[in-house]
């Protein structure tokens, strides 16, 4: 593998459904079969955002090296989604695994399928304090601001994401 450039991806993870850590580690082992994981965030247990009639989520983030394209991951991540019983278009409801692409490197991209960096990440606790946690110097390509000042300025703050465990 010499020679071929690789790129840093952060992936978040989320599960509402069954065994939910035992749903983060499996969607974690089954990304490190085709990624190289190099940091993982605490656990956080959030609420859901959209429809709140639903069991609260565990919430993750993972760092990690690639040598693949973003339409491969999120390729990669439908499988796994779909391979854990997922089912399509679930899109606000309750699922055993949610797997979306927040960065990957500095690219943005904005096609019909797929947003890098993540579109509502800016808003969403429960992804920018596990992003804070292992990234607090990342910068977004877009806003230009640190993960920590963006978590920071969020307008509602950060209630409802508790910690679970580390790493």
């Amino acid at each position: 593998m010499a020679g071929m450039a690789y790129t840093t991806v952060y992936l978040g993870l989320g599960s509402n459904l069954g065994d939910r850590k035992g749903n983060l580690e499996k969607a974690l082992d089954y990304i490190s079969q085709r990624l190289r994981i190099t940091a993982k965030s605490s656990i956080y247990d959030t609420e859901a955002m959209e429809n709140r009639e639903q069991p609260r989520f565990l919430n993750m983030v993972c760092q990690a090296k690639t040598i693949f394209k973003p339409q491969d991951i999120l390729m990669l991540a439908k499988s796994i989604e779909r391979k854990m019983g997922r089912q399509p278009n679930s899109h606000n409801d309750p699922r055993p695994i949610d797997i979306d692409i927040l960065f990957y490197g500095d690219e943005i991209i904005d096609t019909f399928e797929l947003t890098i960096p993540h579109a509502s990440l800016p808003n969403r606790a429960f992804a920018l304090v596990p992003m804070a946690e292992i990234a607090p110097n990342l910068v977004h390509p877009v806003t230009k601001k640190t993960m920590s000042t963006m978590l920071a300025e969020l307008e509602n703050g950060i209630q409802g994401v508790m910690k679970v465990t580390c790493p």
